[in-house]
């Protein structure tokens, strides 16, 4: 009596879908901001973008656009079904026939912005000049500086304070910690040495997470390592 009006296999199919799709969109999502002139990060190959029909210049992502525009629609045939069956009682209900329309809606669309997804990140242009200037805007290092002065024996509370004096430092003179001179370094503080031109490069700071899953890229490369061998291992 309870098995034939049973349908948890195609809410938890369906509920992984809207879960890929989910992540699809989070993809697109940064895919259509690095994309714009303001960011600059990427750029979408012709195969994957449209124009503007008045602005010539315009080089719209609209296929990641409608990667994220899609992933509501699984989510709705998700809801579809947890709504259909709510309140069915046992055993089989005429209700159960609208179970097909989201089930096969949902698989049609998660594989064809999968496709189109793999499309545009295989042939995506990074610019990672863009993105290093990036990376290293809003003094991102300043954290990397107080770190070091607490492993040249200052109280991180003391460290915290030099920093914040540098940072007003380099805004008042309009600089970046990198346009800093040693010398201006060490009339901030003398503690300062040379070794802090090496602390507040973005590079740096980035290698210096070291630990099992940090940014270090030796262990980016193992992390991604790991996720094709897994790869490798489901698809046999």
């Amino acid at each position: 009596m309870d098995t034939v009006a049973d349908r948890d296999h195609l809410i938890e199919s369906v509920g992984a879908l809207a879960l890929i799709a989910l992540h699809l969109s989070r993809l697109a999502e940064e895919i259509v901001l690095w994309s714009a002139p303001e960011w600059g990060f990427v750029t979408v190959h012709d195969r994957f973008a449209t124009g503007s029909s008045i602005m010539p210049q315009k080089k719209n992502p609209d296929s990641m656009e409608l990667v994220r525009g899609k992933s509501a629609r699984v989510v709705g045939d998700l809801m579809s079904l947890l709504m259909l069956l709510k309140s069915l009682p046992l055993t089989y209900n005429r209700d159960l026939q609208e179970d097909k329309e989201p089930l096969f809606d949902a698989f049609d669309t998660v594989l064809a912005s999968l496709q189109i997804a793999r499309g545009v990140m295989e042939t995506l242009t990074f610019h990672t000049e863009a993105m290093r200037d990036a990376a290293g805007g809003g003094f991102s290092t300043a954290t990397d500086v107080a770190d070091y002065l607490v492993r040249c024996g200052v109280p991180f509370r003391q460290a915290h304070g030099v920093v914040g004096d540098v940072v007003k430092h380099c805004e008042q003179a309009g600089k970046t910690l990198e346009d800093l001179s040693l010398e201006e370094w060490r009339a901030l503080d003398n503690r300062f040495s040379d070794e802090v031109l090496q602390v507040v490069r973005v590079e740096n700071s980035v290698a210096a997470r070291d630990s099992f899953g940090g940014t270090a890229p030796r262990r980016v490369r193992e992390q991604l390592e790991r996720a094709r061998h897994s790869w490798r291992e489901q698809a046999r």
